[in-house]
């Protein structure tokens, strides 16, 4: 009965995957003995030995093996492992298996060490009893590379090695399959029976050598099922009597294969199988498949005379594929060296990967890109806009953890990219930081892949006889239309954006260093202007004091001698002196506003308000003004700067009012997780939109002094303060309708943005790399 796995809430990934490397049954053409060393003691033993020992495997357990086998051969093989670590130098030795009596059988027995450390010896029954000549090799090998040679086409060359594999081995049909990035894999050459059905060009799902059977084929590079129709024998007794566990069988040439393996060879009409991995950089690449129609046994000298063959041919075809990218890779060399002169010579880098050619697109043959860093999405090409940047950035910050991403499918793993699939269906991305991306983008290609049977339905859920994995039936020919991706992207191409990736990270660290001795040259300079503008604010009060009082006392002295021009002299001078000292008073305000040294502290804003207001009593009264507020926040800041801040603001109110009632309102609004906007409004003459920048600047007037007294500090001083605590300043008025002063706050104010920017700074060249 075949049932609905999803709707079940079955773990099919489980079923999928099985452990299959600690499968505690083998294929019964052999025997596998699981031994403990020194002395060979038999831990574990396949329980069809009773044929070949004639006694049963339950007795020959926690014997020595010398009872079992010829001593004189035993000696030497003891020898050979303990002499060295790499068993495959003394593999295969001919062992005569002596049974009851006299009699002998020759078996060829391979050694290896599993994980655990555990010796293993498997059996196999030799064909003859003499192994292999290596000149006969030599000969199988040399005719095979003779037409290796002939050759340059890569294609022709897979062609040749599955042609001279199925002369070696006599199969019905040998393939070569290549696995494709996303885990399925396609045949791309085939030699066969005329009368066999061909599977050459078509696709296989991921799911027909799932994960751990790919492990498995990456550490064991050959395989033989000789019978797929055996039955498997298990291993007595089933758990390792000194692991307590079942016994890891990575390595061995007997193990067993998945029931739903078996029920897949049956569905293809394979009798018997071989396969040769093929491995480059450490990974899988592909299979040399063989399959027969009926049981077939391959001797284990044949066998590694095929590896050795299948390993020799592939770093052929590895080093042609080389080749052919050859000419490619040294365009792309080009490409990056143009991109990094080109950064390493703008203020900007992002500059030097835009606007000269080559530029940013011709890293990897893509159509548009986009570096995002900081808040900033700058794009060249065709590309998704910037809110769908931005998501999507955001979305790579939070699901991909590799130094390179990259997909020609993004909305299979990313829904929302369907909507701009026209621009990019393909993504490759690299990481500069943990916020900050390198983008390229290309567009969907429709295309159609053939299909070796429906990759829709390569399985099913089975419930006989226990809940398990059935493979499809079918294998024929099934076209599939295939939307929403791209062309793929290349290994040269992914290698070469990780290589712009690390230059791109040397050339921020750099300015970001340039720009950390910048700033702490500012500081530097900041400090040394502020405490000279406080010193010599300081220093001024005493002698202009002098000044004014010497001045009163001339005319208090020297009064009935001075004519009318003379007082008015003096008075100019009074005045002088006396708007000599408010500025200097503004000054000395100005200045302190960062030499305080408070730490900000929980403050009722209201508080500061009241303060502020009580400052101002006077003028409130004498101008009749109207205060209203809404509720106010507690925020951290400094309460005395928040006071001077309010008095500025309102006393600004006051003194440019219009002829109408004066009225001024406080209000508070939360705008973000940690951002307090509070507004002070009034009904005054309000200025002219194109000076609402030059108001906060130190010493501007958009007024005469003698219509409206003051030095030009008051605003100048709001900005100050509130950009001391990391928040922004700005008025939104129209002449003759009033003014509305805003400012934010941060909710944690200085110690809050101290820890943000600490965090920022780890993430861009710490752990966010």
């Amino acid at each position: 009965m075949v049932i609905d796995f999803q709707a079940q809430g079955i773990d099919i990934t489980r079923l999928k995957e099985p452990a299959i490397h600690t499968f505690n049954q083998i294929q019964p053409h052999g025997i596998l003995i699981v031994l403990a060393e020194p002395d060979l003691t038999i831990l574990q033993i396949s329980s069809n030995a009773i044929a070949t020992f004639g006694i049963a495997a339950e007795q020959m357990l926690q014997r020595p093996l010398s009872e079992f086998i010829d001593l004189f051969q035993l000696e030497r093989i003891q020898t050979g492992l303990t002499a060295t670590e790499d068993l495959d130098i003394i593999n295969p030795v001919k062992l005569w298996v002596r049974k009851k009596g006299d009699e002998y059988s020759v078996f060829d027995g391979v050694f290896h060490r599993n994980i655990e450390g555990f010796l293993i010896l498997e059996l196999e029954p030799a064909l003859a009893q003499e192994n292999i000549p290596f000149l006969s090799f030599y000969h199988l090998a040399r005719a095979s590379i003779n037409r290796l040679e002939e050759t340059s086409n890569l294609r022709e060359f897979c062609q040749i090695i599955v042609q001279e594999v199925r002369n070696v081995t006599g199969f019905d049909r040998v393939m070569l399959y290549k696995f494709d990035n996303d885990g399925h894999g396609s045949v791309i050459a085939e030699e066969k029976l005329d009368s066999m059905e061909p599977y050459l060009g078509l696709h296989f799902p991921e799911s027909d050598i799932p994960r751990p059977a790919r492990k498995l084929f990456a550490s064991n590079w050959i395989r033989l099922i000789p019978d797929s129709r055996c039955e498997p024998v298990t291993l007595v007794p089933a758990i390792n009597p000194i692991s307590k566990e079942p016994t890891e069988l990575t390595n061995s040439i007997l193990r067993s294969a998945a029931a739903c393996h078996f029920e897949y060879l049956h569905n293809m009409g394979v009798g018997a199988s071989l396969t040769i991995s093929l491995i480059k950089d450490q990974k899988l690449w592909g299979l040399i498949a063989c399959h027969h129609q009926t049981p077939m046994y391959v001797s284990y000298e044949l066998r590694k005379a095929c590896e050795f063959l299948g390993r020799m041919v592939f770093s052929e075809i590895a080093s042609r594929e080389e080749t052919e990218d050859f000419a490619y890779r040294r365009q792309l060399a080009y490409v990056q060296s143009a991109l990094v002169e080109y950064m390493s010579q703008e203020e900007n880098f992002v500059d030097g990967l835009i606007k000269h050619k080559p530029n940013l697109l011709n890293l990897a043959d893509a159509q548009g890109a986009a570096i995002c860093f900081g808040n900033t999405c700058t794009t060249i090409g065709k590309t998704p806009v910037a809110e769908d940047l931005n998501f999507l950035v955001q979305w790579l910050k939070n699901n991909v953890q590799e130094e390179v991403f990259y997909t020609d499918s993004l909305a299979q793993v990313y829904p929302d990219a369907e909507r701009f699939k026209h621009v990019a269906s393909g993504l490759l991305a690299i990481p500069i930081s943990k916020r900050n991306y390198v983008l390229w983008f290309r567009p969907e290609v429709i295309q159609t892949v053939n299909w070796g049977g429906d990759p829709h339905n390569a399985y099913e859920l089975n419930q006989e006889n226990g809940l398990r994995l059935c493979p499809r039936k079918s294998f024929q020919l099934w076209q599939e239309t295939v939307s929403l991706t791209s062309l793929p992207w290349k290994q040269v191409e992914i290698k070469a954006a990780l290589e712009l990736r690390k230059a791109i990270v040397n050339i921020v660290l750099r300015q970001a260093d340039e720009l950390a001795q910048l700033a702490a040259d500012l500081e530097r300079s900041n400090a040394e202007l502020k405490k000279f503008a406080y010193v010599a604010s300081h220093d001024l009060q005493e002698p202009l004091n002098q000044v004014a009082n010497y001045v009163q006392l001339l005319e208090m002295r020297y009064q009935s001698q001075l004519d009318a021009d003379a007082k008015e002299f003096i008075n100019f001078a009074v005045e002088g002196v006396s708007l000599m000292q408010t500025l200097i008073d503004d000054v000395l305000a100005y200045s302190k506003v960062e030499m305080q040294g408070v730490e900000f502290e929980l403050t009722e804003v209201d508080t500061a308000l009241d303060r502020a207001l009580g400052n101002l009593r006077q003028r409130i009264t004498e101008s009749g003004a109207k205060i209203s507020r809404d509720p106010l926040p507690t925020v951290m800041a400094d309460s005395t700067q928040l006071m001077q801040l309010f008095q500025n603001l309102i006393g600004n109110a006051i003194k440019f009012r219009s002829d109408k009632p004066l009225e001024i309102h406080i209000s508070a609004q939360r705008q973000e997780e940690d951002e307090w906007l509070f507004a002070v409004r009034d009904n005054g003459m309000g200025i002219e939109p194109q000076f609402s920048d030059r108001i906060f600047v130190i010493f501007q007037r958009l007024h005469p002094r003698d219509e409206y007294p003051g030095t030009g500090m008051g605003l100048a001083i709001c900005k100050k303060i509130v950009e001391c605590h990391r928040g922004r300043i700005w008025v939104e008025s129209q002449l003759g309708a009033g003014a509305t002063f805003y400012f934010t706050l941060p909710v944690g104010g200085r110690d809050r943005e101290r820890r943000n920017g600490r965090k920022a700074q780890n993430d861009l060249f710490g752990r966010g790399q």
